[in-house]
């Protein structure tokens, strides 16, 4: 194919498919064929808002980062791969020389070029180049579907292993039953972990993160009229405490707390279930300014540390993962469309749920002219 269909945000609610250069590889670049994207919340945030942060969407952009493909093209100093190979795409190419890429923390680096965040195009179009290290051949047992679930995946594994250092036998409450939540359960679970708690406002979100890999759940109360953040914070911790028997030190503390979902009251809640000299790892993104109860994390001696996207061994892990059976990415993808009902697709996602009344956890839109159940 001499084109290059591309899902394109022009601006605010503002989408549509344009034919744009098939991109030009350098001598150690792969060109990828693009078979899957999954959607992530960024992507919809983007669309409805037009930036997140300091990312701020100045000129037309291609959506898109949660992706897997086939090699289409190799460049001539590439050796670890081939025409032909379905691979996982890590969709974020650092600069290599400054002292975080050194490190071996290169999602710190200042000048990382990521897909979909401005002003680099992203995934959801036919063709994407790739430095070649960054394109991870998928083991037979894994579909295309699966190797872009990998990005999800390596955003949980960043979080729970590397940076929560969690062990076999801890402890850990993850709020927020949105992909990226659920991805952390099921890390924490492949790891060893004695207690997976999940904690959400919507029950059905519960119940599929009980059946996937919870091992307890809590519904936090109503807010009270007139009450606080910080008050129902102070009273949702104390309720977890009394339900499910956690304690602050001991056998029944929670030694890992990860939130993913942003919310204030969520972290206010989850510093206060942490345990004495416990972790604590925020990975989702909400309203930056929030405020916390600084000396819980001063009396305790809580690590708190920010989780962002992923780095050095959390793509290899996350397949290692998966391709072990430890993580199943199946059950996670709800939804899935062609190319050309990538609109559709955003809007589905936005909403919460399907015109059918499905909710989502994952949709997934497949690459120009590929069947949406190719595997």
């Amino acid at each position: 194919m001499s084109d290059n269909p591309s899902f394109v945000l022009k601006g605010i609610l503002d989408v549509e498919i344009q034919l744009k250069p098939i991109p030009e590889i350098d001598a150690d670049e792969v060109l990828v064929e693009v078979r899957k994207t999954g959607i992530c919340g960024s992507d919809v945030h983007f669309l409805v808002h037009g930036r997140i942060g300091d990312f701020v969407v100045e000129n037309p952009m291609v959506l898109g980062h949660e992706a897997a493909g086939v090699i289409s093209k190799v460049g001539s100093k590439v050796t670890n791969v081939k025409v032909g190979d379905r691979v996982a795409m890590e969709p974020g190419a650092s600069c290599r020389k400054c002292e975080a890429c050194k490190e071996g923390r290169y999602q710190l680096c200042p000048d990382i070029v990521f897909a979909a965040t401005p002003p680099t195009d992203g995934t959801l179009a036919r063709y994407y180049r790739l430095p070649s290290d960054l394109a991870y051949p998928l083991p037979p047992n894994l579909s295309l579907e699966d190797g872009a679930m990998m990005e999800p995946l390596s955003v949980a594994v960043h979080a729970v292993s590397k940076l929560g250092a969690l062990r076999s036998n801890q402890s850990v409450a993850v709020f927020g039953c949105g992909p990226v939540g659920l991805l952390c359960m099921a890390v924490a679970k492949a790891l060893g972990a004695s207690r997976v708690v999940a904690i959400d406002i919507v029950p059905s979100r519960l119940e599929f993160a009980k059946a996937y890999t919870a091992t307890d759940t809590f519904l936090p109360p109503a807010v009270e009229k007139d009450e606080s953040r910080m008050a129902f914070s102070i009273r949702n911790a104390q309720a977890m405490k009394e339900k499910l028997g956690i304690a602050e030190r001991g056998p029944q503390a929670i030694d890992l707390v990860v939130d993913a979902s942003g919310a204030e009251v969520s972290i206010q809640t989850g510093l206060r279930i942490t345990k004495t000299g416990g972790t604590f790892v925020q990975v989702g993104m909400g309203n930056p300014n929030i405020t916390i109860d600084m000396f819980v994390v001063l009396s305790k001696e809580l690590i708190v540390k920010g989780s962002f996207r992923y780095g050095a061994g959390d793509y290899p892990l996350a397949i290692a993962l998966a391709a072990s059976g430890k993580v199943d990415v199946k059950p996670l993808v709800s939804h899935r469309f062609p190319f050309n009902q990538a609109r559709e697709a955003f809007e589905t996602t936005r909403n919460g749920k399907s015109p059918d009344g499905k909710g989502v956890i994952k949709a997934i839109i497949s690459g120009p002219d590929i069947d949406i159940n190719e595997a």
